[in-house]
């Protein structure tokens, strides 16, 4: 079963067109990837899945729910899309706990287990603001998971990691597929397209194409 379908998709700003008619879908139970160099449309594609952008042409659906006729902006998935403005002068799970909070009842030992998972320290006071690159990418990927949705949509979850890091989080990517999640990213690196993903697709200029695995 589908369950991000993308058809026919064209996306236009300022007489250019970044998505050109882009189709792609992303299986239930899956890793779907989508590799491409900084510009290429990746993060533009996300964004329409998700709503925050509205697409000139094409159909975009989640589920078997249209974007926007269905939904404007997508609620149900865990998202990356960009780094998320984090209260500088607070902790990672003071972050987390105000962001969980807006849809849940406080559950801080959750949220100290989610941390955890990511490889973040849950009762560390530590203030974002002083949190590295990585780390920070860490908070993020805690965010996207801390809600336990059923699709999650990564744009370059890998990046500001280190080697390390990397390793940290392709192992519990595939441990979330393992559990039933639908994943759906991007990267620039190949290796986390070949490790992770169970089909692929390549972005360059707004086109897209299939990469065999």
């Amino acid at each position: 079963m589908d369950t991000i379908v993308v058809e026919n998709v064209v996306k236009v700003f300022k007489n250019q067109e970044v998505l050109k008619n882009v189709s792609m879908s992303c299986k239930e139970g899956e890793i779907c990837g989508i590799i491409g160099h900084n510009g290429s449309g990746k993060s533009v594609l996300f964004k329409c899945i998700c709503g925050f952008f509205k697409t000139d042409c094409g159909e975009i659906h989640v589920r078997g729910k249209k974007a926007g006729r269905d939904f404007d902006i997508l609620s149900e998935a865990g998202i990356i899309i960009e780094g998320p403005a984090y209260l500088g002068y607070l902790s990672g799970i003071d972050n987390l706990e105000l962001l969980y909070g807006i849809r849940n009842r406080k559950d801080t030992e959750h949220l100290h287990t989610i941390m955890n998972l990511v490889g973040l320290d849950g009762k560390s006071r530590k203030r974002v603001s002083k949190y590295s690159m990585g780390m920070k990418q860490r908070l993020s990927i805690a965010q996207a998971i801390m809600e336990d949705h059923d699709i999650l949509i990564l744009d370059e979850p890998m990046n500001g990691l280190d080697k390390k890091g990397c390793d940290d989080i392709r192992a519990l990517l595939l441990d979330l597929k393992r559990k039933g999640k639908t994943i759906l990213m991007s990267s620039h690196n190949k290796g986390d397209i070949d490790i992770l993903c169970d089909r692929a697709y390549e972005m360059d200029n707004g086109v897209i194409s299939n990469i065999e695995l």
